[in-house]
């Protein structure tokens, strides 16, 4: 791995773990289970730890699915520029970019 696939992985470990700092986006699907699924589900998220080739195949710790109380559902953290507007020119660089997470049902994607 690279220096910069580490610190790209640490950050996205960060940010699913906390998510602090950065954005998330629920889809309407999983705005649907209510507060208090949600809830549980940011903290099942900020446990997740499956990674693997299939699932995590640049090693970024950046896309996950499993099943959540009957549910299949994903996490994606994509990089952006501040403005939102377009991707991040080094998403190992906290300074140019904002994480955005998106929690989904798969049945959405």
């Amino acid at each position: 791995m690279s220096t910069d696939t580490d610190r790209i992985r640490m950050l996205n470990d960060q940010l699913r773990q906390n998510l602090l700092g950065n954005r998330a986006v629920i889809t309407p699907g999983i705005a649907a289970l209510g507060p208090a699924a949600v809830d549980r589900l940011v903290k099942t998220i900020a446990l997740f730890d499956d990674f693997c080739t299939a699932n995590d195949p640049y090693g970024e710790h950046d896309f996950g699915v499993f099943d959540f109380e009957g549910t299949r559902v994903a996490f994606k953290i994509d990089y952006f520029d501040h403005s939102l507007s377009f991707h991040s020119p080094d998403p190992a660089d906290p300074s140019v970019t904002t994480r955005v997470t998106t929690l989904m049902r798969i049945d959405e994607y």
